[in-house]
C-alpha cells in the first residue's frame, strides 16, 4: 500500500485524526511542562507533531482543532500574566499569529494532500481504463482475426463452389472408365478370354489416379491449414490446373496456355499458388458474361523474377476500380456474388512470398494480372522409387491394421502377407488399442486417421506409443487432416501415406518402416 492510500484510509475514520490530535497535544503539554526551561521563549514549540499529525491524518478541521487546542493549552497553561502586555511578544499577539499561521499552513498541508490523492485516485482509474481498452482490444483483435479466418474460407469455399460443376463432370468421366473397365475385366474372365486383359486394368488404374489426383486438389483448396513453402515449376503447375480451371470457367470461354518448355521454378506453397490462379481465372471468367478468351502465360525466370499472368478480353477495369481493387472486401460482383477477399488474399500471398501482383486493364479492353515471384533454384524431385516387385520382409512380423472400410482392412491384409507379414485386423481405434493391451507382439500398426467410434488414428497412436514407446506407426489418410501429419513433424518412427495410393507404395512403406 502507497503513503498516499494509508493516507486515504487514515482520513475515511476520522476519528483516528481526532484522536491523534488530542493525545499528542496532551503528550505536547506534558513535555513542555516537564522541560519548561528546556523551551525558553518557544511555548508552541512541542504542540506542532499534534497539529501536523492532525492535519495529515484527519484534514484541516482535524488540523485547525489541533490548532485551537493548542491556543487553549498554551494560554491555560502556559503563559503567564506578565507575558501579556501592550508590546511585542504580546500574549494574545502571539496566540493569534500562531493560529493564523498553523491553520494556513494545515489548509496547505491538506490541500497538497487532497491533491495527491485526487491524482493517485485519477492514476489508478486511468491505469484500470487503460487495463479495461487493453483487454477489449485483445477481445476485438481476436474477434476481428476469427472474423477475417471465417471469411478467408468463405471465399476458399466459395472457388470451391465453382469448382463443382466441372469435377462432378470429370469424376462422372472417370467413375464410367473405372467401372467399365471392372465389368469388361469381369466379363472376359467369366468368358474365358484371359488375353489382352492388361489394358482394362491400366485404364481403371489412371483413371482412378486422375480421380485422386481431383480429390487432393479439392482438399488442398477447402483446407484451412497453412502448408509450408516448396520448390514449385510453374509451368507444371499451370499444366497440371488447365484441365481443371477449363471445366470450372464453362464452355463459352477459351482458355489457351503459354508457357516455356523450360522450368519456372519458385518456392511458394503450392496449395496458395493453385487457390490464387484459381481465383484469377474465376475473375477473368466473370468479367467476360458473354464469352471470351482466357490466356495463362508464364515467363521467366528474368532478373530473378518468375511472372505469372492470367489475361482476359473482358469488359476491363476503370483506374478509380484499379486503385481499389487488393483492398479486402472490395468487389464489384453485385450483393452475395462475392466476398471481396479474392484479390486481397492473392495480393497478401504474393507478397509474404517475396514477390508482388500488377493490374493492366481499360474499360472495354479486358484486364491482365500478373503474380511476379522470386525464382529459385529448381529443386530435384524427391521421389522414392518403388518397383512393383517388394521383396519380403526379414524375419517374423507382425502388423496391426486399424480402418473401418473392412474392403480396404482386407487388401491392406493381403498385400501384408504377400511381403511376408503376419496381419491382426481391427475395425476401430478402440479395438486395435485392446489388441495392443493384449501384450502380443506387435512390430507395426497400419490405421486409418480418420476413425469412427471417438479416438481418431492420431490418438490411438498416441495411447499405443504410451503402452509401447518403441511401436512403428504407418498413417494412412485421405482427409484435410493429413496436413497436421507432415513427415517433419511426426516422431520418429511415425510415417503418412496419403490415400489414394497403390499397393506397391504401400508394401515399399511398410518394408521401409519395418527395416528400420
Amino acid at each position: 500500500m502507497t503513503m498516499l492510500a494509508r493516507l486515504l484510509w487514515f482520513r475515511e475514520r476520522r476519528w483516528i485524526g481526532f484522536g491523534a490530535a488530542i493525545l499528542l497535544c496532551g503528550l505536547g503539554l506534558a513535555v513542555r511542562l516537564a522541560f519548561r526551561h528546556g523551551f525558553p521563549g518557544a511555548p508552541f514549540l512541542t504542540f506542532f507533531p499534534a497539529i501536523i499529525v492532525g492535519g495529515l491524518l484527519g484534514g484541516a478541521w482535524i488540523g485547525i482543532f489541533a490548532v485551537l487546542l493548542t491556543a487553549l493549552l498554551v494560554n491555560q497553561f502556559i503563559l503567564v500574566p506578565a507575558d501579556f502586555s501592550l508590546f511585542w511578544p504580546n500574549g494574545w499577539v502571539m496566540l493569534l499569529a500562531f493560529t493564523l499561521i498553523t491553520s494556513t499552513m494545515v489548509v496547505l498541508v491538506d490541500i497538497s494532500v487532497r491533491t495527491g490523492l485526487s491524482l493517485d485516485a485519477a492514476s489508478r482509474q486511468l491505469r484500470a481504463i487503460n487495463a479495461g481498452l487493453e483487454t477489449r482490444i485483445a477481445e476485438r483483435t481476436a474477434e476481428l482475426m476469427q472474423a477475417e479466418e471465417k471469411l478467408r474460407q468463405a471465399q476458399k469455399m466459395e472457388a470451391v463452389g465453382q469448382l463443382t460443376g466441372g469435377i462432378a463432370h470429370d469424376f462422372n468421366n472417370l467413375l464410367t472408365s473405372i467401372n467399365g473397365s471392372l465389368e469388361m475385366l469381369q466379363t472376359r474372365l467369366a468368358q474365358g478370354r484371359l488375353d489382352d486383359l492388361g489394358r482394362y486394368v491400366t485404364a481403371a488404374r489412371e483413371s482412378a489416379s486422375r480421380a485422386g489426383a481431383l480429390t487432393h486438389r479439392l482438399l488442398a483448396f477447402a483446407r484451412q491449414q497453412t502448408l509450408a513453402p516448396a520448390s514449385v515449376d510453374v509451368n507444371a503447375l499451370v499444366a497440371g490446373l488447365e484441365n481443371l480451371i477449363s471445366r470450372s470457367i464453362g464452355p463459352g470461354i477459351l482458355v489457351r496456355v503459354e508457357t516455356k518448355a523450360a522450368p519456372a521454378t519458385v518456392r511458394v506453397d503450392p496449395n496458395q499458388l493453385e487457390h490464387a490462379l484459381l481465383n484469377l481465372c474465376i475473375n477473368a471468367s466473370d468479367a467476360m458474361p458473354g464469352g471470351g478468351e482466357l490466356v495463362i502465360s508464364t515467363s521467366g525466370p528474368d532478373d530473378g523474377l518468375v511472372a505469372l499472368c492470367v489475361r482476359d478480353s473482358g469488359l476491363g477495369m476503370g483506374a478509380d476500380v484499379i486503385e481499389r481493387a487488393f483492398e479486402p472486401f472490395f468487389t464489384t460482383k453485385p450483393l452475395g456474388q462475392g466476398t471481396g477477399l479474392g484479390l486481397s488474399m492473392i495480393y497478401g500471398f504474393a507478397r509474404q512470398s517475396g514477390g508482388d501482383v500488377r493490374i493492366e486493364s481499360r474499360p472495354g479492353s479486358g484486364t491482365a494480372v500478373t503474380m511476379v515471384l522470386p525464382a529459385c533454384a529448381a529443386a530435384a524431385a524427391q521421389m522414392v522409387a518403388e518397383d512393383a516387385t517388394v521383396a519380403l520382409v526379414e524375419g517374423a512380423k507382425q502388423v496391426l491394421v486399424v480402418d473401418d472400410e473392412p474392403s480396404l482392412r482386407m487388401l491392406v491384409t493381403e498385400v501384408l502377407e504377400d511381403i511376408g507379414c503376419t496381419a491382426l485386423q481391427a475395425a476401430d481405434g478402440a479395438a486395435g488399442l485392446r489388441e495392443i493391451e493384449t501384450g502380443q507382439t506387435i512390430d507395426l500398426m497400419v490405421t486409418d486417421v480418420g476413425l469412427p467410434g471417438g479416438m481418431n488414428g492420431r490418438q490411438l497412436a498416441e495411447a499405443a506409443r504410451r503402452l509401447r514407446p518403441d511401436l512403428k506407426i504407418l498413417f494412412i489418410t485421405g482427409y484435410a487432416e493429413g496436413t497436421l501429419l507432415k513427415q517433419g513433424l511426426l516422431p520418429a518412427g511415425m510415417q503418412v501415406l496419403t490415400k489414394p495410393f497403390s499397393l506397391e507404395a504401400l508394401a515399399a512403406r511398410v518394408q521401409s518402416l519395418l527395416a528400420v
